[in-house]
């Protein structure tokens, strides 16, 4: 098959992020043709003027409409897009040169309808963003299970790197209404529809995630609140690995409540863990103040998590509350 990419691309109130990605779009190095679609999701701030700048170098669409989620942005812009395979970015991500070329050559080699590609830092974000970006991929952390190699066939890929073909999307309906979580959901029922998907991890992204600890704290937090309701909407997903984030802040609660009692042993562990942490950390990136930062982050996004899903798995599982009426602001309408 002929493979016609259409990059879709939500945006929302992030003009000079935008800029930065249609950017590297210029820079990419690679023969094959390609459209962009521009998605804005009811912004105050416009991009429309950054798009228009680069509609001269670049098949470049752009759509405006009322804000009904990242997620109906994605299908109102695969709808609209000519091709037959969508690769689909948030507008926080910069492209690596070789990015579509990797792509291209992985998919002729090895065909799937939904591939999904890691994240990195770029050089030039800020010791913030490297931090939060090494907590939320390092396999020391939850986030080392986005980017392992052997999750073939039963990767989840993530909407800020992805790739849907136009048959998929057709059979599947797209992304629901839910966000965060939109996404794994899309790939659980693209599995059960008989669709495989796959990692490509030579198609990272550069990725510049949250730009506060407070912006950061929210978004891990509903992560932690959307899994039990995934896990509720897809029995057959639950891993008792989702409960480790809530364990691991309650014990380091205990921990340290445990040295009033002059007892050492359990502080000791947690001890280990951010020694090792920082060390990896460092080897990583290099950066002595990054690796610091490495450690709040990985704190913040353990107790972030956690703590929401604790009380997800609460009010659904024990008390019984519908999720799209108890957590109102985790679901969207459509436009």
């Amino acid at each position: 098959m002929q493979l016609q990419f259409s990059f879709i691309i939500p945006v929302y109130n992030r003009p000079d992020e935008t800029q930065e990605l249609l950017r590297s779009f210029v820079g990419l190095k690679t023969d094959t043709k390609f459209e962009i679609v521009i998605v804005e999701d009811g912004s105050t701030i416009s991009s429309k003027e950054v798009v228009d700048a680069f509609t001269s170098s670049l098949d470049i669409s752009y759509y405006f409409k009322e804000n009904s989620g990242p997620g109906d942005s994605r299908n109102f812009g695969m709808q609209k897009a000519k091709g037959n395979y969508f690769i689909i970015l948030d507008s926080d991500c910069i492209l690596p040169e070789n990015y579509l070329f990797e792509v291209e050559k992985s998919l002729n080699k090895n065909y799937v309808d939904c591939f999904g590609g890691p994240d990195t830092a770029h050089h030039s974000f800020t010791n913030l963003q490297k931090a939060i970006n090494f907590s939320m991929t390092s396999f020391i952390t939850t986030g080392g299970i986005r980017g392992n190699k052997k999750s073939v066939d039963t990767f989840q890929p993530r909407s800020f790197n992805m790739g849907l073909s136009k048959e998929a999307f057709l059979a599947s309906g797209g992304f629901g209404f839910i966000h965060p979580g939109e996404d794994p959901d899309l790939s659980i029922r693209l599995w059960n529809l008989g669709f495989k998907t796959k990692l490509i991890p030579e198609a990272y992204v550069y990725h510049k995630r949250r730009i506060s600890w407070s912006k950061f704290y929210k978004q891990v937090h509903k992560f932690g609140l959307v899994r039990p309701i995934l896990n509720k909407w897809h029995p057959s997903t639950k891993k008792i690995t989702y409960w480790f984030p809530t364990v691991f802040s309650l014990g380091l609660v205990v921990s340290l409540l445990s040295l009033i009692f002059q007892i050492k042993f359990f502080i000791a562990f947690y001890a280990f863990y951010f020694v090792l942490a920082f060390l990896i950390a460092l080897y990583t990136t290099k950066n002595l103040v990054v690796s610091v930062l490495s450690l709040l982050a990985i704190t913040v996004q353990f107790f972030g998590y956690g703590y929401g899903f604790l009380k997800s798995t609460l009010a659904i599982n024990v008390f019984k509350n519908n999720p799209e009426t108890h957590f109102p602001n985790l679901f969207f309408k459509s436009s």
